[in-house]
């Protein structure tokens, strides 16, 4: 997977203010490691299957995952983050 830019959506960026501080430093250098090596074994990156087919996640700590889209060009869309329960909002 090749990054060349991220863009953060606004439910997205409202999901991250509603984290408590230590779990929005921990997306935060979880996003630097997605940056530079998506591809690095902590993110378990996959692919997400069902009715989220074509979107992907990362992990960012046991209950807390970042849904996102890959489109051309290298062009990743940061949907949503937060509990395992996310998934359901999409």
């Amino acid at each position: 997977m090749i990054i060349n830019n991220i863009y953060y959506d606004d439910d997205f960026v409202s999901d991250l203010k509603k984290l408590e501080k230590d779990m929005q430093v921990r997306v935060c250098s979880k996003l630097d490691i997605f940056k530079d090596n998506p591809l690095h074994p902590s993110l378990r990156l996959h692919m997400l299957k069902g009715k989220l087919k074509g979107l992907w996640s990362i992990s960012i700590s046991g209950g807390c995952r970042i849904i996102f889209k890959s489109e051309a060009r290298g062009d990743i869309i940061l949907l949503s983050v937060g509990k395992h329960d996310i998934y359901r909002n999409l």
